[in-house]
């Protein structure tokens, strides 16, 4: 039985987790283009394959068209939107996530980004790798107020932390919480309320057709020139267009962007800006939760191959 492996970190710090696929009976190949891997790539790669365990690689309907023996797919992760859901049950394919396994090191890089971006740390270590030590003046995190769109796990992992900073904290969820957020202090909120009010505004919810670039140029107009936007999601959420253009001016603070549409970027824009932070979509990348979404990814994966894990 033959599985491609396509996540970059899957197994990077627990090898054991290719001796488990193996053990189980599993001839595995493994993604070593360094990189994402493209359509093209991936119908190559899947066309004798019963299983996958993917990450941000896309899984689409002429991918699967092309992987006629595909069984299951086990997403390295929790976004399912690189993976066409809609052609797997079609085609009977099954299809699991890891659910809570990145939420903690998701929010610790979210806070990370929004120091970062707000203190000016990469400037500051720019310059003084130069040799230039002269005053760089930052903007406030602590009891600033935040904005968190996508109240889940990972966004309440990040209220969490905003609280240890006094943050007041406005969220946007379709599934409110209406406990949780009494019991955390958290005001309900619209996307454009948060767009005009918050001072961080930290994107973590789906990527579909009702949120697809719901930070654009009319709610980037509507920030207040100190505001900061930070994406651990996906890249769809925003406008990169917009944004870019709102960041060049000068028109909001920064941003802190862990994820775009295309990874890495071809527009040259993103790379001569001082007040962008940029991230290689690592926010999950520690050990702890690379270890964790990768024993949930070949659970699932052998559960839904119907092959028991070794010594069960």
């Amino acid at each position: 039985m033959k599985v491609l492996v396509t996540p970059r970190s899957f197994g990077k710090t627990d090898p054991t987790l290719f001796d488990r696929l193996r053990d189980a009976g599993v001839e595995y190949s493994r993604n070593d283009t360094g990189g994402i891997l493209d359509a093209a790539a991936m119908k190559e790669r899947l066309a004798d394959c019963e299983g996958l365990i993917v990450g941000v690689d896309p899984v689409s309907a002429d991918v699967l068209e092309a992987a006629p023996k595909l069984r299951a797919v086990a997403k390295y992760g929790v976004g399912l939107d690189n993976i066409d859901l809609a052609a797997c049950e079609a085609r009977g394919v099954k299809v699991s996530r890891t659910l809570g396994a990145p939420t903690e090191a998701v929010a610790d890089y979210t806070l990370a980004l929004m120091l970062a971006v707000a203190r000016k740390v990469t400037v500051i270590d720019a310059r003084c790798r130069h040799k230039d030590w002269s005053k760089i003046t930052g903007t406030d995190l602590f009891g600033a107020t935040l904005g968190v769109i996508g109240l889940g796990s990972i966004g309440k992992a990040v209220v969490r932390r905003a609280r240890g900073f006094s943050m007041k904290v406005l969220a946007h969820d379709p599934c409110w919480d209406e406990a949780y957020a009494a019991e955390n202090g958290v005001e309900r909120a619209d996307v454009d309320r948060i767009c005009r009010e918050a001072d961080f505004i930290s994107l973590h919810t789906v990527l579909n057709d009702d949120t697809r670039r719901m930070i654009n140029a009319e709610r980037l107009a509507m920030m207040k020139p100190s505001a900061i936007v930070i994406n651990t999601a996906r890249g769809g959420l925003i406008d990169g267009a917009a944004l870019l253009e709102a960041l060049r001016e000068g028109r909001i603070y920064g941003a802190g962007l862990d994820v775009f549409d295309q990874e890495p970027p071809a527009e040259e824009g993103w790379y001569t800006l001082d007040n962008l932070v940029m991230g290689s979509h690592c926010s999950s990348s520690t050990p702890g939760s690379s270890n964790t979404m990768g024993r949930m990814a070949v659970d699932n994966l052998l559960r839904d191959l119907g092959i028991a894990p070794a010594g069960k």
